[in-house]
């Protein structure tokens, strides 16, 4: 009983006690958290099925099994008191659990504060500009080599250990090996390419993902084990180690940049800007869009990403699934981003 209270209440301050984001960046999300993302990851790696899978089936199947028991047992009122009882406890305990392993990043200093975001930086003009450069590299990279496993370690992951150290990471992550989830079919209807684990920190991917996206898309769940929860985080933190990696990663990086700045766009320069397009990444695009409307259930992806949306609020993200597109911004307004766009523009001229 007092193990239950105090997870409840554990739980309830957590929740309603303001952290300062000083505090949680320098104990949490530089302190312990990179220690504890090297074992957690470490060991679910070894193991082949996705242990969020088991997690959440154990927890139905024990929490079913429970309820089935009290029914047997207990008379209505007390049924519904050891319900209730029971699943406050065991949110509670799920919610500490989070909090602890992952969850906790989202209260930590934001990138656009680290990185001193210049917002008037962050034009159309400059959007335009980087949607043409994103056009010109998708021309240049497209005759590429097609991304495997084995090459995401050996060129990505160094690439993202990089990246962190210029954020000022103290230790470079366990990269997760890319799983398959039971919950695939429900990424398929709510178009979700990928998860990463906040329990075993894992690394969990889209089954039906091309080739071409899986670079991005695992740099991006790769970020959020680097600790940066935020999505637009992720998106900037995938998209500058996707450009140090190689030729197959850059140009998913690229693809992927290239419709989140074409949004930035009025609708008669993003025509022009996008008639500039080759081919081979005019035929990616529209493979991907193929791809995700010949899954997507439209009631079922307007719940998830309702239900996310409320969930990302919840942590502190004020944008909610907005906070996805805010990669244009860290691009266009840091150093970090234009630097790296001057790279590119510089190697191409």
């Amino acid at each position: 009983m007092r193990i239950r209270i105090a997870l409840i209440g554990a739980a309830l301050t957590l929740a309603v006690v303001p952290i300062s984001e000083d505090v949680v960046e320098a104990a949490y999300s530089t302190g312990v958290y990179p220690r504890l993302q090297a074992i957690l990851t470490s060991a679910s790696n070894v193991i082949g099925v996705a242990l969020f899978d088991v997690l959440i089936l154990a927890v139905i199947a024990g929490w079913s099994g429970l309820l089935w028991r009290d029914v047997r047992r207990m008379r209505g009122a007390q049924v519904l008191a050891r319900l209730v009882w029971r699943t406050g406890t065991w949110s509670a305990a799920l919610y500490v659990a989070f909090l602890v392993a992952w969850g906790l990043n989202y209260r930590r200093v934001p990138l656009e504060v680290k990185l001193e975001v210049r917002y008037n930086a962050v034009t159309p003009a400059a959007a335009e500009r980087l949607t043409r450069l994103a056009v010109a590299e998708l021309n240049r990279l497209a005759p590429r080599r097609l991304p495997t496993e084995a090459t995401l370690r050996t060129a990505l992951w160094p690439a993202v250990a990089d990246v962190q150290a210029r954020l000022g990471a103290p230790r470079a992550i366990v990269p997760g090996r890319p799983k398959r989830t039971l919950f695939d079919p429900y990424f398929r209807a709510a178009a979700v390419d990928g998860m990463t684990d906040p329990f075993f920190l894992e690394t969990l991917t889209l089954s039906t993902l091309l080739p071409v996206e899986h670079p991005m898309v695992v740099a991006h769940e790769w970020a959020h084990l680097a600790g940066y929860a935020d999505e637009g985080e992720a998106n900037f933190v995938g998209w500058l180690a996707c450009l140090r990696a190689d030729e197959a990663a850059r140009y998913s990086a690229w693809l992927f940049l290239y419709t989140e700045a074409l949004g930035a766009l009025d609708d008669a320069t993003g025509q022009a800007v996008s008639r500039e397009l080759g081919e081979v990444p005019r035929g990616d695009l529209v493979a991907i869009a193929q791809r995700v409307r010949g899954h997507r259930n439209p009631f079922v992806a307007a719940i998830g990403w309702g239900v996310y949306d409320q969930y990302l609020k919840a942590n502190g993200v004020e944008q909610g699934t907005r906070s996805y597109t805010e990669v244009v911004r860290l691009v266009l307004g840091t150093s970090l981003g234009v630097d790296a766009i001057d790279a590119v523009a510089g190697a191409t001229t």
